[in-house]
């Protein structure tokens, strides 16, 4: 209400009177603006109150999104095994969290494993605090995947729910589908080269150059300059510096390095294959 009264003062002031009051009326438009919004600012968040935007605000509700849509896909196929509790006590551990954050995380995985869990609400919060940030809603499905694939298989009750995220986060299916591939391709091209580093045994590399490409979002055909092109966009995406600046907590940082790293392996193998610099 502010706002239009310091508006519609300014524009009679404008209309009657003389140029030095011209000034004025500029001035009182320009003032009734400001106490409009803050007026706006309060009555939204209350004198002081949280704005959900805020970079704080956002971390909160990323770590609450992902463990608990992490509790929905465990409890996806009818029960949550040992392995998707061994993945989830080890994404924990490699976050590196606090006491404090680790209790909450367990509390909303366990809150996301109860059967009638609205997943919609939960997407929908996130959306309003994050959904303006490409890379958020990019980084939570990809973490989403990797839960689901925990135990080595994409069932599909939990292809049913990374479907029903990613299409209220607005990605069509093409999209979704071109990200599971990447984050399948990534997981197998990492897996591959820590196998066989751990064993010593020699894997194809025809088959590591396939994984390589697809891992990359490319293919063989795609040219130099778009490979470069879509290794630099992954590469930025999983920026630790860009990433806490859009929302992503500090202790979920290093989960986000480790997806950087099979990034950064799958490319430097397509570049020595092409003989890149």
């Amino acid at each position: 209400m502010f706002k239009w009264i310091g508006l519609i003062l300014g524009f009679l002031l404008l209309s009657t009177m003389s140029v030095g009051l011209l000034i004025l009326g500029i001035f009182g438009a320009l003032i009734g603006l400001f106490f409009g919004g803050f007026a706006d600012r309060v009555r939204a968040y209350g004198l002081g109150g949280a704005n959900p935007f805020t970079n704080q605000n956002r971390q909160a509700v990323f770590l609450e999104t992902v463990f608990v849509l992490m509790g929905t896909l465990a409890k996806a196929d009818g029960r949550i095994s040992q392995v998707e509790i061994d993945h989830v006590e080890a994404f924990i551990k490699k976050m590196g969290m606090s006491g404090e954050h680790r209790q909450e995380a367990i509390r909303q995985f366990k809150r996301g494993a109860e059967p009638d869990f609205d997943i919609n609400e939960t997407v929908t919060k996130f959306k309003q605090h994050c959904g303006n940030t490409f890379n958020l809603k990019q980084v939570l499905l990809v973490y989403l995947t990797v839960m689901a694939l925990a135990d080595g298989k994409l069932d599909p009750q939990e292809r049913q729910i990374l479907e029903q995220v990613s299409a209220q986060l607005g990605y069509s299916r093409a999209e979704f589908n071109r990200i599971l591939d990447m984050v399948l391709s990534q997981a197998n091209f990492s897996s591959g080269y820590q196998q066989q580093y751990s064993t010593g045994q020699q894997r194809s590399s025809v088959n590591d150059l396939a994984e390589a490409y697809k891992a990359l979002g490319v293919t063989e055909q795609s040219s130099n300059q778009e490979i470069k092109r879509a290794y630099r966009k992954l590469m930025s995406q999983y920026h630790p510096d860009k990433l806490m600046g859009q929302g992503v907590p500090e202790d979920m940082i290093a989960v986000a390095t480790e997806q950087a790293k099979e990034i950064q392996l799958a490319y430097d193998l397509i570049k020595k294959s092409r003989g890149l610099n």
